[in-house]
């Protein structure tokens, strides 16, 4: 693999190998390559899904460029760092709303992502990642702390927008085309804040 500008010493040898396992299909000759991500959102209606977790971890991110140049129309991608154990990435995706946007994903030093948190993000998004498969399709459920306790999302990646998926009975409301559940937005306008009308989805598509 040849060296990039994003590859350093602590993301040689067996410490990048997790990273590369898990996206081999986006790497060719060192360099990430651009990938649409469809990605579906949803609410949950009840905790049956924690029965089935096959593992969890907990995720800081940050936004380097975040929801307020995206709303004033001065960016067209925000820009995340996020740290997971000790592993880290920057991450870039278009501020297109909808299931579909382009997204790039890098790995970065651990020790950089920590700098970009604590110094040049305006907040930072902490949460649970768990992991739940379904008849072979995975369900990563995201359960926010912080500002944003209480909200508990669903998202499953798909291969196409019309890709049929499982739909286990915990699996509630879609709530995919309602930006305020984009994480970029849970930083500005947390789920503290949401009314009772917002927490409710009532906006979103039956």
């Amino acid at each position: 693999m040849r060296e990039t500008a994003c590859t350093s010493k602590s993301f040689r040898g067996l410490q990048l190998l997790p990273f590369l396992t898990s996206h081999s299909s986006s790497l060719t000759s060192g360099f990430p390559l651009m990938a649409l991500e469809i990605e579906r959102k949803f609410l949950l209606a009840s905790d049956d899904w924690r029965a089935g977790i096959e593992r969890s971890e907990a995720m800081a991110q940050g936004y380097l460029v975040g929801a307020q140049a995206l709303r004033d129309g001065a960016a067209r991608a925000s820009v995340r760092a996020r740290l997971a154990g000790e592993l880290a990435w920057l991450n870039i995706k278009a501020a297109t709303p909808g299931i579909a946007r382009t997204e790039f994903d890098y790995p970065i030093p651990v020790e950089d992502a920590r700098a970009m948190l604590a110094e040049l993000c305006d907040g930072v998004l902490e949460k649970t990642r768990h992991y739940v498969r379904v008849d072979g399709t995975l369900f990563e459920i995201d359960e926010f702390d912080g500002d944003n306790r209480g909200l508990v999302v669903a998202e499953v990646e798909l291969p196409a927008a019309d890709a049929a998926f499982p739909r286990p009975v915990w699996l509630g409301r879609e709530v995919s085309a309602l930006v305020r559940y984009y994480n970029v937005n849970l930083v500005a306008h947390p789920y503290r804040r949401w009314s009772p009308a917002d927490r409710a989805a009532e906006d979103a598509a039956c």
